[in-house]
């Protein structure tokens, strides 16, 4: 079965650091693009960074200059290095990644849209 792992979130002080790690594994023939999105208490997810396959970024403008998104495509993972955090970016942490798998279901491989369980991030202030 294809998923997404997520890990690396925790408490962390206003203007400090954590690293966000997410892999996928699974029967996976090619991973398209690779996304974080976050969902802070009461509001609606939204997205934060994209990286494509190719390595093209896309930052959302509350995290340009604080956040990087990096990925390596031999190992299917994606981070997201987040530094001068605020008390604002607590949140759920979710990983998102499109790609060609075979989750086992009898279907095949086929387009899929995988999402992670998720990973804690609470800034103090």
């Amino acid at each position: 079965q294809v998923q997404l792992v997520e890990s690396g979130g925790g408490l962390v002080q206003t203007g400090g650091s954590l690293r966000l790690s997410c892999a996928a594994s699974g029967s996976i023939v090619n991973v398209y693009v690779m996304r974080w999105y976050r969902e802070a208490p009461g509001k609606q997810r939204e997205l934060v960074a994209t990286v494509t396959e190719n390595g093209v970024t896309h930052y959302v403008d509350f995290v340009k200059g604080r956040f990087t998104i990096h990925r390596d495509n031999a190992r299917n993972t994606v981070s997201l290095e987040m530094s001068s955090l605020k008390p604002d970016d607590t949140a759920v942490y979710y990983c998102y990644a499109e790609m060609i798998g075979n989750q086992g279901t009898g279907a095949g491989y086929k387009f899929l849209e995988v999402w992670g369980q998720g990973t804690l991030v609470t800034v103090s202030s």
